[in-house]
């Protein structure tokens, strides 16, 4: 498939059993809104189009009436992130994609075009470094070979998100680089169990 290399999609990967949280955290209102809108709310200001992945049968959350949102069922559900990935990569129509987890209140997204700004002719994926390390997630895709690592990797035995940018080319953008859009690294922040739920602080909507 040729995908054109103007536009900008994201994938919001949806489909985890929330076992920590005890109960469907994407659900979860923060700012009187469902935990999920804000990720696609974060995204939707870098993308042309959202593709949210989730597990069959799983509630929509009330999303079905945001603009340029589609959904798309995983056919492997709670296989891990990597499964779910390539779902929403087999149905993006652009090269260039953004990659997050709905249960990220806080994307800053000045942060997510700096990612998608590294990608080039040389870049496959570029991801957020940090001090623990290099971390999977948001991450700038370009989806032809992303979908063809992906693949590779599943059929290996693979489940890791981590491994696929290990698999391409990728590059880290340094903390204090990306530090310079978003001082509280508020991007980074995710929500694992109900006490994660005050320590954020959602304005995802505004563009750092």
């Amino acid at each position: 498939m040729t995908l054109d290399d103007h536009g900008v999609e994201a994938i919001v990967l949806a489909g985890g059993r929330s076992a920590r949280f005890g109960r469907d955290k994407l659900a979860e209102p923060i700012d009187g809104q469902p935990l999920l809108r804000h990720a696609i709310s974060a995204v939707g200001v870098v993308a042309d189009r959202v593709v949210v992945v989730a597990a069959p049968g799983t509630v929509t959350l009330a999303i079905d009436d945001l603009d340029r949102v589609s959904i798309v069922h995983d056919p492997r559900p709670h296989e891990g992130p990597l499964a779910g990935l390539a779902t929403g990569l087999a149905v993006v129509r652009v090269d260039r994609v953004i990659v997050v987890a709905g249960d990220m209140p806080s994307l800053v997204p000045a942060v997510l075009r700096r990612l998608l700004a590294a990608l080039d002719p040389e870049v496959e994926a570029a991801v957020l470094g940090s001090e623990r390390g290099a971390v999977p997630l948001p991450m700038a895709l370009r989806a032809t070979t992303g979908r063809a690592a992906a693949g590779a990797l599943l059929a290996g035995g693979e489940r890791r998100l981590r491994a696929l940018p290990d698999a391409l080319r990728t590059t880290v953008i340094p903390e204090p680089e990306w530090r310079l859009d978003d001082p509280g690294a508020a991007t980074l922040r995710d929500i694992d169990v109900p006490g994660d739920i005050p320590l954020t602080n959602p304005g995802v909507a505004s563009d750092a």
